[in-house]
């Protein structure tokens, strides 16, 4: 505990170490990804469709390779997944040394105590505990539909996936205010957000950065783990993935498992998995309030299933057209929009030469919006999911979560979230969307909306 808070309070230098370095990919991309314009992915689709399948970019004095078919991303996660390796420069100060920054077999090694909690036997465990965070989160909405006052969804959506994680898989009630975090740490991963303090870099300037930009936001958090670890449980239950963990740690079969890790790896959950989780529902939300069609056919679905009382983990299985709700959304705005390695060693991916050091984009969101892949793919089809649709689909061109042995460990528990949240949400509640229509899009290194996702919410009769 110590530890992290000494590391908390280093100088504003080392909070932004990495972030506005010249070598960061973030940084390179940003010439092709314009400001100014509602959908930056745009540029890298019709960079594709130009020049094809694999695209060496000389930037600075780095060479990164976009890759854009579905062939070449199996061989990049699956088949030579040992000579791609993970990229997370510049996002140490948040993950730590998680298991989200790790590769190779300290990945394996730190990716197996905690596997266990990820087993789909475990979500009928856990979904009391999503539960309980969404009738949460409906009292607070009942409170804004009576003052009618407007709310950002994307921050609504956060706080209410964080308080589903720190029940279902730590035994927690929040012990932090979840608005404030959010906020803080959004200062720090809106990676477009450092462009100038990147330029100013560049050019030798010198320049500090205020107590409300990176060092104070790597402060708050900083407090967060060691303020879940300390809080009382709310039912002292032995199947957690906190308790996996603390096994871990106390475990001399995995000496590199101490309690910097452990505070790392609830890092990892507390934001990593917190924030793709809010992203889809929240653009799930736009969805239905732009298709009210869509949103009508969610809460009848929720009135067939499971009616007055609360879902299980069967009636999730049934709640067949949510979830296509959901993954539709995810196609069309999956939250890591390129997925990034580094080049082990020199290769060759359809007929270009790799080097060794090449940093390697996975252009995900370009395969989601492929006609050759989807029919009329800029559209909201949920159909597309539902029944045999899906079967049809070419491996590898719908990669919300990854793929291979890296994909996300929580990818499955978070469309169980998702989900139910959906479906009770909608079957209370029509949340309308009053912001720039359609809404923009911002490539960090997660797909944002533009500017947020501004929402009234009118509680229905």
């Amino acid at each position: 505990m110590t530890s992290t808070v000494k590391q908390a309070t280093e100088p504003t230098s080392a909070h932004t170490q990495g972030l506005g370095e010249e070598s960061s990919i973030w940084f390179q991309l940003t010439p092709l990804l314009k400001e100014g314009i509602n959908n930056p992915m745009q540029i890298l689709m019709q960079m594709a469709e130009r020049y094809g399948p694999v695209i060496p970019v000389n930037m600075a004095n780095q060479r990164v390779v976009i890759l854009t078919q579905p062939e070449h991303f199996k061989y990049v996660l699956v088949t030579k997944a040992d000579t791609y390796t993970k990229y997370f420069d510049g996002l140490k100060p948040i993950f730590g040394k998680s298991m989200i920054t790790n590769d190779g077999a300290l990945w394996q090694k730190i990716r197996m105590p905690q596997q266990p909690a990820f087993h789909p036997d475990m979500f009928a465990e856990y979904i009391p505990y999503f539960l309980a965070a969404i009738r949460t989160k409906m009292d607070i909405w009942s409170q804004l539909a009576k003052s009618g006052d407007a709310v950002e969804m994307v921050e609504q959506t956060w706080t209410l996936a964080a308080d589903m994680i720190c029940k279902a898989l730590f035994d927690r009630d929040m012990p932090f205010n979840p608005h404030f975090v959010f906020k803080c740490v959004k200062t720090y991963t809106d990676v477009m957000n450092h462009k100038e303090i990147r330029l100013k870099k560049q050019s030798g300037e010198v320049f500090e950065m205020t107590e409300q930009d990176a060092a104070k936001a790597m402060q708050v958090w900083a407090s967060v783990p060691p303020e879940v670890m300390a809080a009382d449980p709310r039912e002292a239950r032995e199947r957690t993935l906190l308790k996996m963990i603390e096994a871990a740690v106390a475990d001399p079969e995995i000496p590199e498992f101490d309690q910097q890790q452990a505070i790392d790896e609830l890092k990892q959950y507390l934001w990593a998995g917190t924030e793709t989780t809010a992203l889809t529902l929240a653009w799930a939300l736009y969805e239905a309030s732009r298709y009210p069609e869509a949103a009508e056919r969610i809460r009848k679905e929720g009135e067939q299933v499971y009616g007055d009382r609360d879902p299980t983990a069967s009636d999730y299985s049934a709640l067949a057209y949510t979830r296509a709700v959901v993954q539709e959304t995810m196609r069309l705005y999956p939250p890591i929009w390129g997925l990034i390695r580094v080049a082990a060693e020199d290769d060759e991916i359809g007929g270009t030469k790799i080097q060794r050091g090449d940093r390697i984009m996975l252009f995900a969101y370009g395969a989601h919006h492929n006609p050759r892949f989807w029919d009329e793919p800029e559209e909201f089809r949920p159909e597309r999911w539902v029944a045999g649709a899906a079967k049809k689909q070419v491996k590898y061109s719908y990669l919300p979560f990854g793929g291979g042995k890296r994909s996300c460990i929580g990818g499955a528990m978070s469309q169980v979230e998702n989900t139910l949240a959906l479906s009770l949400l909608l079957r209370r509640f029509r949340p309308e969307y009053v912001g720039k229509d359609p809404a923009g899009l911002n490539a960090t290194v997660t797909l944002t909306p533009k500017g947020g996702l501004k929402f009234k919410i009118h509680e229905l009769s």
